[in-house]
């Protein structure tokens, strides 16, 4: 993740490089480190390098970098021509490189020619099962062609050999949403709760998905999750503080006639509820007799 120091930093050499400040050379390597996309200014001043004989010298093996860096760029501003210029003098220096494979499928990803990129993609995982640029360039392409369901086992898969990989099971646990396969996606964030479990991120899309399923045990579960978010946030969550809400209501529906009292979920409730007026209060007073009514439809009040 970016940081607010390193977004401004970049911000500033972007701005200078612009307007003809110099210092190409920083913002195209803070690109690359902080793996940001700006690939309009990294094709413009990227070719600016590499188009002077003097300046492409002074970088030494960098060269190669920045020849792989533009022509990344330039496929995703559809200069396609400029990539394949690249990729072809990174041919010519590095012959047998796997590397330079990959971004010839991506030319070939680019061009629109799926089939072809997909049979060098699946040749380069018979040599290298383990190349995870490559399982992600096929889960990508098969995406963006709206094949979900096969996407899902290509993860699926990948996961197998790369259990920890956290982005991988954030996009599984999306795909499974966007099919409304709740209880995949739920294992999913199950995963990334035990792996990471100081992102609230991942507690709160937990308690969205097991809210969404229903019945009293997912209900109940859900407003734990909700409030441990609250917790994890320091009570700032907004979404999270709605949650215990919707969670308070559904389950004294559910519960109508079994006599059970909750005295820990009346006061999370009572919290959660003083915690919403304060902060519309603040924030947006015009707003407040809005949430008090909407929290009387759900029949939770502090």
């Amino acid at each position: 993740m970016v940081t607010k120091t390193e977004e401004s930093q970049l911000s500033r050499l972007e701005s200078q490089v612009d307007n003809g400040g110099g210092g190409a050379w920083d913002f195209l390597c803070l690109v690359r480190k902080l793996k940001v996309r700006r690939s309009d200014k990294v094709l413009k001043h990227g070719l600016s390098i590499l188009n002077d004989p003097k300046k492409r010298s002074a970088l030494g093996p960098h060269e190669w970098t920045l020849y792989e860096q533009v022509a990344i760029a330039a496929m995703d501003c559809q200069s396609l021509e400029v990539a394949k210029d690249c990729i072809k003098i990174l041919r010519r220096r590095f012959p047998g490189s796997k590397r330079v494979g990959r971004l010839e499928g991506m030319l070939l990803e680019a061009k629109g020619s799926l089939p072809e990129a997909e049979k060098a993609y699946l040749s380069f995982l018979e040599e290298n099962p383990f190349d995870q640029v490559v399982h992600k360039r096929m889960i990508a392409m098969v995406k963006a062609q709206g094949d979900i369901t096969r996407a899902i086992g290509l993860i699926n898969k990948y996961l197998e050999t790369f259990m920890a990989d956290h982005d991988a099971w954030r996009e599984l646990a999306e795909l499974y949403n966007s099919l409304q396969m709740y209880k995949q996606a739920a294992f999913c964030y199950e995963e990334l709760i035990l792996s990471q479990p100081t992102n609230p991120l991942y507690h709160l899309t937990y308690a969205d998905v097991l809210y969404t399923i229903g019945g009293l045990e997912n209900l109940q579960m859900a407003k734990k999750y909700y409030a441990s978010t609250i917790n994890l946030t320091g009570g700032k969550n907004r979404r999270a503080l709605f949650g215990v809400c919707l969670c308070s209501s559904a389950i004294a529906q559910l519960s109508k006639g079994r006599n059970k009292e909750d005295k820990d979920g009346t006061h999370l409730q009572f919290l959660a509820v003083t915690a919403l007026e304060k902060d519309y209060n603040q924030r947006a007073p015009d707003k407040l007799q809005l949430l008090s009514s909407a929290l009387k439809s759900l029949r939770v009040s502090s």
